[in-house]
């Protein structure tokens, strides 16, 4: 009998004894890929219902079922904080869609600047690798990703008591920064293209009352590293990691 090595995300209720059917997709993950059978144990979590030990109970080519033993964690209330960002190259916006993630943001939503050279992106396959990662380093919840839409958009209807980190050049102290704005019910942290922001969106950002504006250091990151710089900023300032 295996150990409970796997963790899987599923979409089903998760509760003791509660049966859970497979995807074809599932079950040959669990069954070709990791060579589990019947009796091997592994991981289970929906987003909701916290982490699962469960039980393979049947085990086939393209269909199977599991069995939910116990709670092994309970569900994750994780720090309010949304990442906003450009889209860039594919694997890049994948890197920050994972590592965003792992990091612990609540929500992801790819926004387009005036910089941005993306047209769209497949917010399916940046879903998917947000599972993939919420399953690889222990998350119980899910951030969802929005699909991609104007930052322009997005500012003229900002929530009330929400507070944008925004990440600009030329700018120091972030973590000060950070301490000396005003109490928030939550956050958001938003990053440029690989241009950077125009003019005519900093102006804009920096007028706005409820924008923090911040420096990353005196070195110029790329978007990807920027994305993760500025959350473990963040996550150590306001986060779950004082």
């Amino acid at each position: 009998m295996a150990d409970a090595k796997v963790r899987l995300y599923v979409d089903q209720p998760l509760a003791e004894g509660q049966s859970v059917p497979l995807t074809r997709e599932q079950a040959h993950y669990l069954f070709a890929v990791m060579r589990l059978g019947p009796g091997d144990r592994l991981r289970l979590f929906n987003g909701r219902d916290g982490e699962w030990e469960a039980a393979v109970a049947e085990a086939g080519k393209r269909a199977g079922s599991l069995i939910c033993l116990e709670r092994t964690a309970g569900q994750e209330a994780p720090p309010d904080v949304w990442l906003l960002f450009a889209p860039i190259k594919k694997a890049r916006t994948d890197f920050i869609v994972e590592k965003a993630t792992e990091m612990g943001a609540r929500r992801i939503m790819p926004v387009r600047t005036a910089f941005t050279n993306a047209e769209r992106v497949r917010r399916d396959r940046l879903a998917a690798h947000a599972v993939e990662a919420a399953e690889q380093c222990g998350r119980t919840f899910v951030p969802p990703v929005d699909e991609l839409r104007p930052l322009g958009a997005i500012l003229e209807r900002w929530p009330a008591g929400r507070r944008l980190m925004f990440c600009d050049e030329g700018l120091a102290g972030a973590r000060a920064s950070l301490e000396a704005a005003p109490p928030a019910e939550g956050w958001a942290i938003l990053i440029g293209p690989e241009g950077g922001f125009s003019e005519e969106e900093r102006a804009r950002l920096r007028a706005l009352p409820f924008v923090t504006p911040v420096s990353l250091g005196p070195r110029i990151l790329r978007a990807d590293t920027a994305a993760v710089a500025a959350l473990a900023v963040w996550q150590m300032t306001l986060g779950d990691w004082r």
